[in-house]
């Protein structure tokens, strides 16, 4: 660990990616795992991080709340549910702790305040951390610029059972980022699945269709369909370990800034 190592605080320890981020925080030299903290009934509040993740003890326990811990840290990361992000926020803005959030389904009105708080302090906010799927934006993108509405969208996500929000803040993002790229509205020109008789395809439209099942980490197809050819833009994630990764370097973006507010593209320098 060196000794400007980036102290960060893991919101949601004991969940998937939680245990993700510790365990890959833990490996890393430029990180220090400062804090964690869980919900008050979690049967893993007291417990120290190194139970998580199977390693040595750490000496850092499982706090039942942000507050008890915010200080132990200067970048808080958090994955969890979109109801506890604004307490999050809340807590790291009073204590000016900079935040990488990784939390889908988002409101617009904690998305509003997300912005708000940006201005006093670091937030990388995305629905998305993957490297692999931030390169996905771009090329879909640029795609989407060059294939006019000739090309009929359509995207389609998978993800795990447990899963709560549908289609997947990766799926909208692709939406609206193909939607600007060809210089239309994204939700007045955005189709969320199809059932009984809904005539013909309207042209220009982008179609978003949601999978659920098992233990799917994360998959999303793009595909530009016309008449006589396909292109397809496809990423598949194995392993929570992708997003872990790409937190981690959010963090390390977080800690060396001053107040805005990022996206992954500026982190990876995209």
């Amino acid at each position: 660990m060196t000794k400007s190592a980036v102290k960060i605080i893991v919101a949601g320890a004991a969940g998937r990616m939680g245990r993700t981020i510790l365990g890959l925080a833990h490996r890393d030299p430029e990180i220090q795992i400062g804090g964690a903290f869980e919900k008050a009934d979690s049967l893993e509040v007291g417990r120290d991080v190194g139970e998580l993740i199977g390693t040595p003890l750490l000496h850092v326990p499982v706090h039942p709340d942000i507050r008890e811990c915010i200080k132990l840290g200067n970048v808080v990361i958090d994955f969890t549910q979109p109801e506890a992000v604004p307490h999050h926020l809340e807590v790291a803005l009073k204590n000016r702790r900079g935040m990488v959030i990784g939390t889908t389904g988002l409101s617009r009105t904690t998305l509003d305040k997300i912005h708000a708080a940006a201005k006093k302090i670091p937030i990388v906010q995305a629905p998305n951390m993957s490297i692999g799927v931030n390169l996905l934006f771009r090329l879909a993108s640029l795609v989407g610029q060059v294939l006019d509405e000739r090309y009929d969208v359509e995207i389609v996500e998978e993800h795990h059972q447990y899963k709560k929000d549908a289609p997947s803040g990766t799926a909208l993002e692709l939406g609206r980022m193909i939607a600007k790229a060809r210089k239309i509205i994204f939700e007045p020109n955005v189709t969320y699945s199809r059932k009984g008789l809904v005539g013909v395809r309207k042209k220009g439209t982008i179609g978003i269709h949601a999978v659920r099942g098992g233990d799917v980490v994360g998959n999303h197809q793009v595909s530009f369909i016309s008449e006589g050819e396909r292109l397809e833009l496809v990423h598949k994630a194995s392993s929570r370990e992708a997003f872990a990764s790409g937190a981690l370097l959010a963090a390390k973006f977080v800690a060396r800034k001053k107040a805005g507010f990022y996206n992954m593209q500026q982190v990876l320098g995209l």
